[in-house]
């Protein structure tokens, strides 16, 4: 598994990998630089710049930088018969796709930790005063971590499928743009995979719980459909004529 861990690596080197962690979080860091409405209620400054960014970043750029990052990750065993001569050594297809697998959510973890960095940025930019609210922080952005990991299993499934960089890319926006209504809705909402990013990184829901969404939810929809993705995933890529 290590040497199959260290091969991902060393083909991600001048994949230009850094440009697409990066860009959520630069995203982030210019909306929250952007000029604000006044803090008419007592409240954290802190609360306020997390809510406006995250409707952007959590809503849309973190589940579409994780398909992207998906395609990437694929892109070289689609060339020249590239899975053909991976899989002809000695690797098993389940160690070659949880590899793959691991990469992504470290990936995606590193993007979060840069989010949180242009979190803080914005707000000693601006010289907030209130206290940085680590506690609740801290759970948005493990909780949008938490939230990405059946979508990666999907959206690597999905790179597999297609030799094509933005075929998977292209269903990934299908499905993701919908949030923006259906991250609205009492009924489809909390079971919508693609809105869990958003819900697990909103700070307005309880704080007393481990993260923003209730237990139920958590269980149910995202360790449900990361299930689902993962070994569904998995078991195509176990089945796919090499």
């Amino acid at each position: 598994m290590l040497s199959i861990l260290s091969s991902e690596w060393f083909k991600l080197r001048k994949s230009g990998i850094i440009f697409i962690i990066t860009a959520g979080p630069l995203v982030g860091l210019i909306i929250g630089l952007l000029p604000s409405f006044p803090n008419e209620i007592e409240i954290n400054q802190w609360y306020m710049l997390v809510l406006g960014i995250n409707l952007t970043y959590a809503l849309l750029f973190l589940p579409l930088i994780t398909g992207v990052l998906a395609s990437v990750i694929c892109r070289y065993e689609h060339q020249a018969g590239g899975w053909k001569q991976l899989l002809s050594l000695p690797v098993t297809r389940w160690r070659v796709f949880t590899a793959k697998y691991m990469v992504l959510i470290f990936l995606v973890l590193i993007m979060q930790l840069l989010y949180l960095s242009s979190i803080y940025g914005v707000g000693m930019i601006k010289g907030f005063t209130d206290p940085f609210p680590i506690n609740i922080v801290w759970k948005s952005i493990l909780g949008g971590w938490i939230a990405t990991l059946p979508l990666v299993a999907l959206q690597l499934g999905l790179s597999i499928f297609f030799k094509s960089f933005a075929a998977p890319f292209a269903v990934n926006v299908v499905f993701t743009l919908p949030t923006i209504l259906v991250v609205n809705s009492e009924h489809f909402g909390p079971y919508y995979p693609w809105a869990q990013p958003f819900s697990m990184m909103n700070i307005g829901g309880g704080t007393d719980n481990v993260f923003f969404v209730p237990w139920d939810q958590l269980l149910i929809v995202v360790g449900g459909s990361f299930i689902i993705f993962f070994f569904g995933s998995l078991q195509y890529f176990y089945r796919k004529p090499i």
